[in-house]
């Protein structure tokens, strides 16, 4: 595992969890130095249920994430927590991802954050894709204290993630190695044929996150995935009318435009999820 064969000099705990299901150990060597606990996950199914459950047990000043198909480099934890203790105002902290296997690298190059220091601003104009689960490390104690768990009500953790790095924004800046330390085998999103859950959480967010309005072009880009969202869904109208919400604050979000053409039957909204994941991209 990844995680084990870091080269991070100290001591390394990997709880892994099982969502709604009884633990089942790995076939692996644990080496010196490295601890891997099995738990299951007894909150909210789903992933931000598993992503809290596990953080109430860890026991590190530490605790990163990585979802079960992606993996580290052997420097990822390393570089990334002595960037946080050069930043003791920091958060926490993310990297840059190679997206798909090796043979997608060609197509898809490592994407790497722009900045050093990523503030509230920094985030809501960054790439989902730039800002990964599997590349967070968080100060566990700072993070409980200040921001809370994982919000586990929105509707099936859809975004979920990104709404708890917008809560941790309030407190306090992240850094960025910007070096591509975590590879991410995305192959289809779990998220690509359940509209009405992408509606119901996007609804929620915009509800319980007024930081998603202080940025016209971020807020341009939500309206865009609930407006091919509903167009998915067959709702035409509500469809068109986000979109041209979303072009009225940013001519230039595609999604919009992509949402008109489903909404209109002049193309299929699974072969749009096909070509944006050929290149790495979600809708």
């Amino acid at each position: 595992m990844s995680i084990l064969g870091q080269g991070y000099p100290g001591h390394i705990e990997c709880l892994v969890v099982f969502d709604q299901e009884d633990p089942v150990a790995p076939d692996v060597d644990v080496p010196q130095g490295r601890e891997i606990r099995l738990v299951r996950n007894t909150r909210t199914p789903g992933p931000a249920g598993a992503y809290n459950e596990g953080l109430l047990l860890a026991r590190g000043a530490y605790v990163a994430l990585c979802n079960d198909d992606d993996e580290w480099l052997r420097d990822k934890l390393q570089l990334q927590v002595a960037a946080l203790e050069a930043a003791p105002d920091a958060l926490y902290a993310i990297c840059g991802i190679y997206l798909g296997d090796r043979r997608a690298w060609a197509r898809n190059p490592a994407r790497i954050p722009d900045k050093e220091v990523i503030g509230l601003r920094d985030l809501l104009r960054l790439s989902r894709n730039e800002v990964h689960t599997s590349t967070l490390l968080f100060r566990r104690d700072w993070l409980l204290r200040d921001v809370g768990l994982v919000d586990e009500s929105i509707p099936g953790s859809y975004g979920e993630d990104y709404d708890w790095l917008l809560r941790a924004a309030r407190i306090a800046p992240g850094v960025a190695v910007r070096q591509a330390l975590a590879r991410v085998r995305w192959q289809h999103s779990y998220f690509a044929d359940r509209w009405p859950v992408m509606i119901q959480a996007l609804t929620y967010q915009l509800e319980h996150r007024p930081e998603l309005k202080q940025d016209p072009v971020n807020l341009a880009r939500v309206y865009g995935r609930l407006a091919f969202a509903q167009a998915a869904s067959g709702n035409r109208g509500e469809a068109r009318e986000w979109a041209r919400r979303s072009i009225r604050l940013h001519w230039l979000q595609p999604r919009a435009y992509l949402a008109y053409l489903v909404s209109y039957g002049l193309v299929k909204p699974q072969t749009i999820l096909r070509l944006a994941h050929t290149v790495g991209r979600g809708v």
